[in-house]
């Protein structure tokens, strides 16, 4: 088994799964599936007779059981365990082979099971005294851990009318929720309905290696089979006491046991050397980037790009530094670092007189019309002039986003009578990645439109920014759509004709905007960000042609990220076959 191991490590810490993560950024998000698998495939040989040679010497399991079975009963009865009321005949079809020395029993045959419950009354909970019993809850366990040590509640001695007692040493299975998880207990006290204690003949059957044999894909199975219940799926008594367990001898189990832990240590330090590996390929990737972001001078930039560019197919091998690089994209956008200056450009800052003018024109204009201008008009008086959030390029200005803006407004702010079919609403779960995602998508009706809307109907090219749950997504609203707006999103209209509404959401969505924004944000529970705080976001502003330039240089590098996490995706993908084409194979 450890050549297994050994000879298909690259399998094994390669097979890596990512979890599924929602909002801006991801921390630990994937899984080891790799690893993963390869305990399950220990497990699984363990159960089967694979995983260590038999002995013949060993004393038969077929005369084990026989001590078992009765000594099993007298568990029962000094426990007060119902029995099954029909023994039905094990069968073995559909059951695979095992070793000679093995036999089959049912698991009622070698082990007394019964049921929890829950205490009465219920007034019985002591939740701050040290008296009482341990009340086990299935909250109490830890998966890192086979083992029980303490409990959050405890009962006083009368709410023992209607649950069970357990003591250290025994052993408890959870029959609801993620069922078939063994404990075994270091403390005494009551369990739940939600587990089911397993009393055995310690001195003949290794408590150990039923624990290991119940986390094998075999018993898992068999669990997951026969459950039942329409909401919450669960397992009774008489299910698991059916359950069909390979026996073999006492020695064996022994050995067996022995060797499992030997493996599962070995598995725990590739998990170990594994998980360090990934953290510090990730640290060596955000401190190469950072060089970029970090660069004084073009000089400077071209030298550090160097070095990253040298080792790039070593650098960006996980979703994680491919994802740090579209970042780190977005960052030299926004600072004036990805793509470099012409000095014909008109510089920014007449460019920004100049839309302040047509602005202040516009808005005057349209002010007895509606009623937003004069909204606007009176913010716009207010301002002070922005702070730079970094230093940016001398072609370059610095401006809030309602400078840049035709109209800025909030939405209207309650939840919207939704119906069936209409006018699509876009909340702040249809807002991801710069993108709009319609899954869990809501309608409204031309009523509820024209109300919500009335202050300015999102037209194509607007910009919708969430200021709640999460704070900082947007997106650009396509053309050929009707769109209302959803509670916790403003609408921002720009400038177009002096601002790329592309570059624009750029500047909103890159990595340190909501990092600044948040300093602002107000709630105890969930963080927002106020009206005046997005209003007054300060916006790197460069020439028109550089906002053009930047926006294609971006859409160039992004979509050759999105090829290599593709082509990482396919090697991940192929990886993972072959762990799970190894583990059948080995299993089998």
């Amino acid at each position: 088994m450890k050549t297994l191991i050994t000879e298909n490590i690259d399998i094994w810490t390669t097979a890596i799964k990512k979890r599924s993560a929602t909002g801006r950024g991801s921390n630990k998000k994937i899984e080891l599936t790799g690893i993963k698998k390869l305990r399950e495939l220990i497990f699984e040989l363990a159960v089967r007779g694979k995983l260590v040679p038999q002995e013949s010497c060993d004393e038969p399991a077929s005369e084990l059981l026989e001590r078992l079975t009765d000594k099993k009963s007298l568990i029962a009865k000094s426990g007060k365990f119902s029995e099954l009321k029909t023994k039905k005949v094990l069968k073995l079809d559909g059951l695979f082979e095992i070793p000679n020395t093995w036999t089959w029993c049912h698991l009622d045959d070698i082990a007394a099971i019964a049921r929890g419950g829950s205490p009465r009354p219920i007034k019985s909970f002591i939740t701050d005294s040290e008296d009482g019993l341990n009340w086990i809850k299935i909250g109490d366990s830890n998966r890192g851990s086979r083992y029980i040590t303490g409990t959050e509640q405890k009962i006083i001695k009368e709410g023992l009318v209607k649950t069970r007692q357990v003591y250290p040493g025994d052993l408890i299975l959870s029959n609801s929720m993620s069922f078939g998880f063994p404990y075994i207990l270091k403390i005494s006290g009551c369990i739940h309905d939600g587990w089911l204690v397993i009393r055995i003949p310690e001195e003949d059957l290794n408590k150990i290696f039923l624990c290991n044999l119940f986390m094998s894909t075999y018993a898992k199975k068999a669990f997951t089979d026969a459950a039942s219940g329409a909401v919450v799926q669960n397992l009774n008594a008489d299910k698991v006491k059916l359950l069909a367990i390979p026996l073999p001898p006492l020695p064996e189990q022994h050995r067996i046991v022995a060797k499992v832990d030997e493996l599962m240590a070995l598995c725990d330090q590739l998990e170990q050397q594994t998980e360090n590996s990934l953290t510090a390929h990730q640290t060596l990737v955000e401190t190469l980037l950072a060089t970029l972001t970090n660069s004084e001078n073009a000089a400077a930039f071209q030298q550090n790009w160097a070095r990253i560019a040298e080792h790039f197919d070593t650098l960006f091998t996980t979703e994680h530094s491919i994802d740090q690089l579209k970042q780190t994209v977005l960052q030299l956008a926004v600072m004036g670092k990805l793509v470099p200056q012409n000095p014909n450009d008109e510089p920014a800052s007449k460019l920004l007189n100049q839309l302040e003018q047509e602005q202040k024109h516009w808005l005057m204009s349209n002010i007895d019309n509606d009623p937003e201008c004069k909204t606007m008009l009176r913010k716009l008086k207010k301002l002070t002039y922005p702070k730079a959030p970094y230093a940016l390029p001398n072609s370059w200005s610095c401006a809030h986003l309602i400078q840049l803006s035709q109209l800025l407004v909030d939405c209207h702010n309650k939840t919207a009578p939704y119906v069936d079919s209409g006018i699509p609403i876009i909340r702040t779960t249809n807002i991801r990645d710069r993108e709009f995602s319609f899954d869990g998508l809501k309608f409204v009706n031309q009523e509820t439109y024209d109300f919500w809307s009335r202050r300015c109907p999102p037209a194509p090219r607007d910009i919708m920014f969430t200021r709640e749950a999460p704070m900082g997504e947007a997106a650009i609203i396509p053309d050929n759509v009707k769109w209302c707006l959803g509670q916790r999103t403003m609408l921002i209209r720009p400038m177009h004709e002096y601002v790329s509404n592309a570059f624009l959401l750029l500047t909103l969505t890159e990595p340190h905007l909501l990092e600044r924004a948040s300093e602002h944000a107000v709630g105890l529970t969930v963080k927002h960000l106020r009206v005046g705080d997005v209003e007054n976001i300060s916006i790197p502003f460069p020439p028109l042609p550089e906002q053009h330039r930047i926006v294609k240089k971006v859409d160039e590098l992004l979509t050759l990220c999105d090829q290599l996490k593709a082509r990482l995706n396919d090697a991940q993908t192929t990886q993972l076959n072959l762990a799970e084409t190894l583990v059948k194979q080995t299993a089998n």
